[in-house]
C-alpha cells in the first residue's frame, strides 16, 4: 500500500495561538466541480470522483485531478456515473471505483461497474463488474491487499447484503452472503489480527473474518444507542508503544429527523469482551461531520451540523482529539459550512484539505480550506522548519525488518510515523491508518524497525516529510 512517512519534531510547549489552535485558510480558487468521492494519490494529487454530482439532470458525468503543488484542477469526461460509489487505493497505487448511480430516487439503484484509474497515465479502464449494484457501499483494504466491498443499493433497489472480495491479481470473489442487512456506507476497520470491524452507524458492532468469510454479530452496543448516520468513525494509532492495540472512537451523527449529538465512545478491540464507553463531548453537535487523522496522533473533528443539511446551525468551530489525554481541544473555525457531501484529508505536507459541502441538490460550496495542524508553527507563531528526509536505506522493507531514515534533523524527531492515503465521502475516510514505528536516533539518521505484520500497517512504497 502506499503510505507516507512523516517524521514529527520535539516541539516546546505552546505560547501563541497558531502553536495551539492550528490555523485556517481559504484556497485563492474554487472546486468546479462537487468533490462528493476524494483519494490521495501517490503522486500527492488527489482524484476526485463526482460524476452527476447530486444532479440528477446532468448528464455530463466528470471527475477531477487536484494538483495542490501548481494549483489546478484537470477535469475528465466519464462514461457512466460515478455517483456515490466506493473508492479507495490499490497496492500498487491506483484508484479503484466501485459502484456508482444507475438511476435517481427514490429508490436510488446502483450500478456494479468497477473501474480502475492509473495516476501514471491519467486513465480509467472498465474492469470486470461486481455480481450486483452498489450505490454507497464501503471499501476497505485487506492485509495482503486484496479489497473487501460491501454494502450500498443494488440495482433494484434493496441493499446489497452480500461481501465481494477483489484481488488484484484475479478479479473478483464470489459473494459472500451477510446474515445482516448493513447501513449504506457502513465504518469498517482493518484490524491487526486481519478482522474487520464494523462500528455504525447503528448501536450494534460486528466482526467480519476475511479468511472464512464469517460474521460474529453482536460484539458490543454502543452507550448512545441511537444512530449515528453520518457521525465518523477513526481507528486509533497502532503504536509499538501500546503494542499496536486496536482502539476505535465513533463521533456525532444522528438522523435526518433529529438533532445530531456531540457525543463520542471508544471501544478497545484487544480484550476479550470490547465495551463501548463514552469519551469526552465534541465542542458541537456534527451530522454530515469529518474526522481526519493527524501524524502527530490527534483527530482532527470538523464540519456538520446539529441539524442535517441545515447550515444554519453550521459547526463551524473544529476539534483536536488527543487520544492520549481523552481530551478535545480547540482548532479554530472553519469560514463555510461542511455538511453534506464534504471532504477532508491528511495531504502529505501534514496539512488538512476540506472541500465541499452539498446540503441541497445541485448546489454545492466551491471553497476550499487548508488547516494547518499546530506542529506546524513555532511558540511564537511563525512557521516552524519543518524535518526533511534525505533518503531511505531500501526501496522495500519487509515486516519487522530494521531500516535507516537519513535526516539532518534526526537529533529532535520526536516520532516516525506512516500514515496511509486517505479516501473520503459521506462523513468517513474509508482507509486512512497510522501505524508508529520504533526507532533510535543517530548523526543525520534514525535507525528505524518496520512493523511486524501486514495487519499491523500496509506495504510501505513511499517515504516524505511534512
Amino acid at each position: 500500500m502506499f503510505l507516507v512517512g512523516l517524521l514529527t519534531w520535539a516541539v516546546p510547549p505552546a505560547m501563541s495561538q497558531a502553536n495551539v489552535t492550528g490555523q485556517w485558510q481559504t484556497l485563492p480558487y474554487t472546486m468546479p466541480i462537487n468533490p462528493v468521492h476524494v483519494s490521495l494519490l501517490y503522486t500527492g494529487k488527489v482524484l476526485i470522483s463526482t460524476g452527476s454530482g447530486n444532479d440528477n439532470l446532468n448528464t455530463t458525468f466528470q471527475a477531477g485531478l487536484w494538483d495542490p503543488q501548481a494549483g489546478t484542477i484537470t477535469l475528465q469526461r466519464i462514461d457512466y456515473d460515478f455517483f456515490c460509489n466506493g473508492m479507495i487505493t490499490l497496492p500498487d497505487g491506483r484508484a479503484i471505483i466501485a459502484g456508482g448511480t444507475l438511476a435517481y430516487g427514490p429508490p436510488f439503484l446502483g450500478l456494479p461497474r468497477m473501474t480502475i484509474y492509473d495516476p501514471a497515465t491519467g486513465v480509467f479502464a472498465d474492469q470486470p463488474s461486481m455480481g450486483h449494484g452498489r450505490w454507497y457501499p464501503t471499501l476497505t483494504t485487506l492485509g495482503d491487499g486484496r479489497v473487501f466491498v460491501f454494502s450500498g443499493l443494488t440495482e433494484t433497489g434493496p441493499t446489497n447484503v452480500a461481501v465481494e472480495i477483489y484481488n488484484p491479481s484475479s478479479g473478483w470473489s464470489p459473494e459472500f452472503a451477510a446474515p445482516w442487512t448493513p447501513p449504506l456506507y457502513p465504518r469498517m476497520h482493518l484490524l491487526p489480527n486481519g478482522n474487520l470491524f464494523y462500528s455504525g452507524n447503528t448501536a450494534h458492532s460486528a466482526f467480519f473474518n476475511p479468511s472464512n468469510n464469517t460474521w460474529t454479530m453482536n460484539v458490543a452496543t454502543t452507550q448512545y444507542g441511537g444512530t449515528r448516520l453520518y457521525g465518523s468513525s477513526v481507528l486509533l494509532p497502532l503504536t509499538p508503544a501500546n503494542g499496536y492495540k486496536p482502539r476505535v472512537i465513533i463521533l456525532g451523527g444522528g438522523t435526518t429527523t433529529t438533532p445530531a449529538t456531540n457525543t463520542t465512545e471508544l471501544i478497545d478491540l484487544s480484550v476479550a469482551q470490547p465495551q463501548w464507553v463514552f469519551g469526552p463531548p465534541m465542542s458541537a453537535p456534527r451530522i454530515e461531520m469529518d474526522a481526519t487523522m493527524l501524524p502527530d496522533g490527534r483527530i482532527l473533528a470538523l464540519g456538520g451540523s446539529t441539524n442535517d443539511e441545515d447550515p444554519s446551525t453550521a459547526s463551524l468551530n473544529a476539534d483536536l482529539y488527543n487520544p492520549v489525554s481523552n481530551a478535545f481541544s480547540p482548532a479554530g473555525a472553519e469560514a463555510f459550512a461542511r455538511l453534506y457531501h464534504t471532504v477532508s484529508l491528511l495531504m502529505p505536507d501534514g496539512t488538512v484539505w476540506v472541500a465541499g459541502g452539498n446540503p441541497s441538490q445541485r448546489n454545492y460550496e466551491p471553497h476550499m480550506e487548508i488547516y494547518s495542524p499546530p506542529y506546524l508553527f513555532n511558540s511564537d507563531g511563525s512557521l516552524a522548519t519543518r524535518p526533511t528526509i534525505s533518503s531511505v536505506s531500501a526501496a522495500k522493507i519487509g515486516y519487522g525488518t530494521p531500516f535507516q531514515i537519513q535526516t539532518p534533523d534526526a537529533a529532535n524527531i520526536s516520532s516516525v510515523v506512516l500514515m496511509r492515503n486517505g479516501s473520503s465521502t459521506h462523513a468517513f475516510d474509508m482507509d486512512q491508518r497510522y501505524v508508529g514505528l520504533s526507532f533510535t536516533a543517530g548523526s543525520g539518521v534514525l535507525n528505524a524497525t518496520s512493523p511486524p505484520t501486514a495487519t499491523s500497517r500496509h506495504r510501505a512504497t513511499t517515504c516524505s516529510s511534512f
